[in-house]
């Protein structure tokens, strides 16, 4: 039976692989996997239906949507056949002793890879901040993680760099909430950041978020560690967004029984709704007395 797992590689980096095996991996063990040009290695970080719950919502190797007719087609075209999903490439075997101490030596070697890659960048005056090194375990691939403002012709520094380190090289653009996740660090409460230890994926957060919690519209109170607004200000916008339903809006105008009443504002936690009279006077009402 071919079981899917989830296996980690560095910077929270997470794939799907297959294990055609009746010998079952446990989370945290160390695997040498299949990939493009060579061989990896990881560390397994879900198995059973969580992996596979995650694999499908991943979507990397899911079927491609048929095509459709165009509108001044005469007769609509059949829709083409879904192409079947992409087998997930293969756990090779577990890792040894021996390849779990090389990977530490490579993620030893990483930083000082990273600092002469960003010497080779300022001699080739890119415009580029380069985040990580990554080298695959058998050595044949090295990516290099780097945030830029606009597109870069990296294509002179791949060939400085392939010359000195005699391997494939990869240049691979990421934005600021990816770097986050590869870097780590901890956030504004003093807890690890979401995006580098639970989140699946960063969503792109807006101010309109915010303006509904009632917060500071000021980015720099409102933002994290890799300066884009925070991610947990999604975590709770659906439960204010139904709140403030069942509220008249902030400066919508009532008729109550003291007259004819603004309203200032609203408190959705204790149910309150303060209002101001035409007079100047403010008073504080229950919801429920409001709607009586």
């Amino acid at each position: 039976m071919t079981h899917v797992l989830e296996v980690r590689f560095k910077g929270n980096r997470r794939e799907y692989f297959s294990w055609p095996s009746e010998d079952s991996l446990r989370v945290d063990d160390a695997v040498i996997v299949e990939v493009e040009r060579g061989q990896d290695l990881g560390f397994v970080s879900a198995v059973g239906g969580t992996a596979e719950k995650k694999c499908q919502r991943c979507g990397a190797c899911g079927s491609h949507a048929p095509e459709t007719a165009p509108a001044d087609t005469a007769v609509p075209a059949a829709p083409a056949p879904a192409l079947a999903p992409a087998p997930a490439p293969a756990i090779v075997r577990r890792a040894t002793a021996d390849e779990r101490k090389t990977a530490a030596e490579l993620r030893k070697n990483e930083e000082e890879v990273r600092r002469v890659v960003r010497d080779r960048v300022r001699q080739h005056s890119l415009p580029m901040k380069v985040s990580d090194a990554e080298w695959q375990w058998d050595k044949r691939k090295l990516t290099i993680y780097f945030t830029a403002e606009q597109r870069v012709d990296f294509r002179t520094l791949v060939r400085d760099l392939a010359g000195l380190f005699r391997t494939r090289i990869e240049l691979r653009q990421i934005g600021a909430r990816d770097e986050a996740r590869r870097l780590d660090g901890i956030g504004r409460c003093g807890r690890q950041l979401c995006i580098s230890s639970w989140l699946p994926e960063g969503r792109p957060v807006s101010l309109s978020l915010a303006k509904a919690q009632g917060l500071s519209l000021n980015p720099v109170q409102i933002s994290g560690p890799c300066g884009r607004l925070l991610c947990c200000l999604h975590y709770e916008h659906d439960f204010y967004v139904e709140q403030r339903k069942r509220f008249p809006k902030e400066g919508k105008t009532v008729r109550t029984a003291e007259g004819v009443e603004r309203v200032v504002s609203v408190d959705i936690f204790r149910e309150r709704v303060m209002l101001r009279s035409d007079a100047g006077t403010t008073r504080v009402v229950t919801l429920d007395q409001l709607q009586a």
